[in-house]
Formats: structure tokens, sequence, C-alpha cells
């Protein structure tokens, strides 16, 4: 049974970091979306100020309304756990699953400054300070992308809009109500918000939850098992 997928990406990212996993669900004969949040990516142009979580949660909003899409499977990795937990707040009727892929998993009131390590929080306060529209992107070895791919993730990589990260998230609780739920820690990535995450979902029975033992970019460097976890989930 075909499904539709619509994959978020994270933060200094942009929908070309899914193109391993789309090519692959796409082959099985998968419908996939993968939207390039604004101000980054191939729209990178659109980098401006006031740019934020609000802001990317109506990008993916708009691909489901204007694509009609239903019974999706929406992922979300790392930042973009904020996004899809936003977007479940406005079309919850139309998400079949949801997915956080080594994702922040903000409660109301939650900003991505609130959620993520000092070194970014540290970044987005030098960034801020010297009046720029965005935090400067970390590199792939940060993330632990596997050695041959980092040239290829670090020249694709871009600011990530300031106002992403101090915008305090409103969450009435629609993503927990979502019937199909799972969890995927990227095991050889440290990060305690991230182990604070899976311990939670791990707690409770309504989600499912999966480790992969590979860095933070986990569609970058085991694609493969993404996508059979994607549709296993689905």
């Amino acid at each position: 049974m075909p499904k539709t997928f619509v994959l978020v990406h994270g933060a200094w990212h942009g929908g070309w970091c899914w193109r391993r996993v789309a090519d692959l669900l796409e082959k099985q004969g998968h419908k996939v979306f993968a939207p390039t949040l604004t101000g980054l990516g191939e729209r990178s142009h659109l980098l401006r100020a006031g740019i934020n979580v609000s802001t990317h949660v109506t990008d993916v909003v708009n691909v489901l309304k204007w694509e009609r899409l239903s019974g999706v499977v929406l992922c979300g990795h790392s930042y973009g756990g904020l996004v899809v937990s936003g977007v479940a707040e406005q079309m919850g009727s139309a998400i079949g699953s949801i997915v956080l892929l080594d994702a922040f998993l903000p409660e109301n009131g939650d900003s991505m400054a609130d959620l993520t390590s000092q070194v970014v929080r540290d970044n987005l306060k030098a960034a801020a300070e010297r009046g720029d529209t965005g935090v400067p992107a970390r590199p792939a070895a940060a993330f632990l992308v596997n050695e041959k791919d980092q040239a290829w993730v670090d020249a694709l990589t871009g600011p990530q809009p300031i106002g992403t990260m101090t915008e305090k998230m409103t969450l009435s609780g629609a993503r927990e109500r979502i019937a199909k739920k799972a969890y995927i820690r990227a095991a050889a990535y440290p990060n305690p918000g991230f182990d604070k995450a899976y311990a939670r979902v791990k707690a409770d029975k309504s989600w499912r939850s999966y480790e992969v033992p590979c860095g933070h970019d986990v569609m970058v460097d085991m694609p493969e098992r993404l996508a059979e976890i994607l549709i296993e989930v689905a």
C-alpha cells in the first residue's frame, strides 16, 4: 500500500539532505515531499529577519493543504521536531503517523534555545549581538557525519534564521493525539536533550522507539535503515 511521506529537515539543512531516503522510498512506490524551509537550502535567498518556527510550520502546513495530502507519515529531524509538533496542531487530521528523528520534543512554551546545547546557545547569542539574521551552520563533523559525506553536507548547510531558535511554541498536545508515534535516536551522537526525549518516549506506551548506530544526520549516514523504519512506522 503506497504511503505519503513528508520529511522535514533540521537546522542549517534543506530538503536536499533527504535525497537518498526519498529515492529509496519512491523506488518502492511511495510519494515523498521534502520541503525546504524558508531561508535555507535552495530557499536561502529568502533569509531575512523575522523568520521563526511559525514561518516553517506554515511552509509544511501549506504543502499538506495545497497537495491535498492525507494519512501522511510526518517525520521531523532535530529542529524539525519543533516544526512537526507545530504542524500537528493545525493539521492533525491529515497525519497518520508522526516520527521524530533524533529530534527535540518540545512542550508548550519551549523554544529551541531552551532545548538545545550550550554551544548552540552561545552561537545564537553571538549572532544576535552581531545583528545577523541567522546562526552560522555547525560543521558536519560536529554532527558526526561519516567522513566521506562531510564535505557534501558542509557545502550545502547555511545559517539558521535566529527567530526559529527564540520563538516559544504554543502547543496543546496535538502531537500526542496522533495515533502512530515513533522516536528514532542516533545512538552514536551524544546529546543530553535527545537522550531526555528518548527516555520520555520509551516510558510511554503510545510511542515506538528505535535506535540506530550512527551520527546525528541519519538520513545521510544510514538511509536504507531509516527508509525501513519509516515504512514500518507507516
